[in-house]
């Protein structure tokens, strides 16, 4: 998956306060400096330029999340986010996590050290079916709830069950790529909607999930369609977090247990991520089936490569705080166990992201309940616009719908009406009616309830009276009642009952 460096027209100069505690800077000529204790930053394409500037105090900022490396941050800026206790990530264009910086803590020497033995005395192994076997439950349920596929959630249950019976590393890594093939595969029908405006400029292979990994690299990197490209950018984020959350609790990101050590990657924040990846799997897919893509949020390299466009980029990072708050008691768990693996005295690690003994002593839930992703702006599903939840459709949009469905209503209608059943009534009610002009007698009829009191005196009062009220006192149809009201003049054993209603009945 990589990010696309172009971006669609900003023309505000100053911009507003970070949304949920995050702000994105992507483009070109990013700049990030302080001046006079402000944090000043910019970035944008060519004349299009988005500018903002943050006091010490009040100013909400969590994260500051850079795609891509054209541009500058000065160290007075690094050293303003370390005091303001705000992180700092750097993704590259193609989704990797390029630098990520959080709180400064001095570091556990001897957490580290047993971090590293930990291969070599079992905790390794112990620490690492654990995490797979959360991944595995996560993963069933999503498949469960979610793709509503019980075959491939009952796969997966087997597959965990097997991990209660191995005894090694690479055991645990064999069975979490075989649950992944059979989990991945129960996604490729999933549908993407585009808006209807859009499916004209939509390749065929972005309509649905296809496969995990991509026809470029052989691997998930590179992405060829937005699904994909939107899983991957998350992950990173993901990752980002992890790492942040390794090192604030004074453990080395890059010694892990279940991944291998691999240059330029942080096999300890992968591990952590591991069961955390279910909770963003749900969220895009539960995304997905609810809501459309806009072809605008993404841009298609001439190799195929999908790519996600600067200010939708900068929406999904919104989602950090979400995975950081769910990967947090996942990294204090990791921590005490490697820490209990060096010490016969079984004491408690500070719990520095959650906080929660302190939550404990206050009577509160030890994990505090992660709030809801935010999910980006919702699009009309007819031109791809941006428009307000929970609407569906923009205003102009809707008035084309109405129209159509205004003239199905009324097909319906009329072919309801030439029906054998409407017609079977109608001559129901016609035989009654005529079988109650047959025996009304006009010598029951008042003297002085004549055609001309009528047409003067009460036929002028009904106009101001509902047709409702009219048809309920004759027992007629409404639409018969608003003819009687117009003027029409209905059957001489209906006046009296119409003088009664309109007040007009002599003694």
């Amino acid at each position: 998956m990589s990010l696309s460096a172009a971006s669609v027209s900003r023309s505000q100069t100053n911009a507003s306060l970070p949304r949920d505690g995050v702000i994105t800077l992507s483009g070109y000529g990013i700049n990030v400096r302080v001046d006079r204790g402000h944090l000043l930053y910019e970035d944008g394409i060519g004349s299009e330029r988005r500018r903002g500037r943050l006091a010490r105090v009040g100013h909400g900022l969590k994260r500051l999340v850079v795609i891509g490396s054209d541009g500058m941050i000065s160290l007075a800026a690094l050293r303003w986010l370390a005091d303001q206790n705000a992180s700092f990530s750097m993704l590259d264009r193609d989704g990797s996590v390029l630098a990520a910086t959080g709180t400064v803590r001095a570091s556990d020497v001897k957490l580290r050290r047993a971090q590293a033995v930990a291969l070599q005395n079992g905790t390794a192994f112990r620490i690492s079916r654990e995490l797979i076997d959360r991944k595995l439950a996560g993963q069933e349920s999503v498949a469960k709830n979610s793709l509503c596929d019980e075959a491939t959630a009952l796969k997966i249950r087997q597959f965990r069950s097997e991990l209660a019976e191995i005894e090694s590393i690479d055991a645990v890594r064999l069975i979490e790529s075989h649950a992944a093939k059979a989990y991945w595969t129960a996604w490729r029908a999933v549908t993407i909607t585009f808006p209807r405006k859009d499916l004209p400029r939509a390749p065929e292979h972005w309509l649905t999930f296809g496969s995990r990994v991509s026809s470029l690299t052989g691997s998930p990197r590179l992405a060829t369609n937005p699904a994909n490209a939107i899983l991957n950018y998350l992950y990173a984020l993901l990752e980002a977090e992890a790492r942040l959350a390794a090192s604030t609790l004074g453990l080395d990101p890059g010694i892990g247990v279940l991944h291998v050590d691999a240059p330029y990657r942080d096999s300890l924040a992968c591990d952590l991520m591991e069961a955390i990846r279910p909770e963003v799997d749900a969220f895009v897919l539960d995304w997905l089936k609810r809501e459309p893509l806009s072809r605008n949020f993404f841009f298609e390299e001439r190799n195929g490569n999908c790519r996600l466009m600067g200010p939708f980029a900068s929406n999904l990072a919104q989602t950090a705080p979400t995975w950081a708050r769910l990967v947090a008691p996942v990294a204090e768990w990791f921590a005490q166990e490697i820490h209990n693996s060096r010490n016969t005295c079984q004491n408690n690690l500070p719990a520095r992201l959650t906080q929660r003994y302190r939550r404990v002593a206050q009577g509160g839930s030890p994990i505090p309940k992660a709030k809801p992703a935010t999910r980006p702006a919702r699009v009309c599903r007819g031109c791809g616009k941006e428009i307000e939840r929970p609407y569906a459709h923009c205003n102009e949009c809707m008035k084309g719908i109405n129209a159509e469905q205004i003239k199905e209503v009324a097909l319906l209608g009329r072919v309801a009406k030439l029906g054998p059943d409407a017609q079977a009534k109608r001559g129901a009610t016609q035989s009654i009616r005529r079988q109650a002009e047959i025996d009304w007698n006009p010598s029951n009829q008042p003297t002085w309830l004549t055609s001309e009191f009528y047409s003067t005196k009460i036929q002028p009062r009904l106009t101001s009276m509902s047709c409702t009220l009219i048809a309920k006192r004759l027992n007629v149809s409404y639409s018969y009642a608003d003819h009687i009201r117009k003027a029409r003049v209905p059957h001489p054993r209906h006046w009296l009952a119409l003088a009664e209603l309109t007040g007009l009945k002599r003694s």
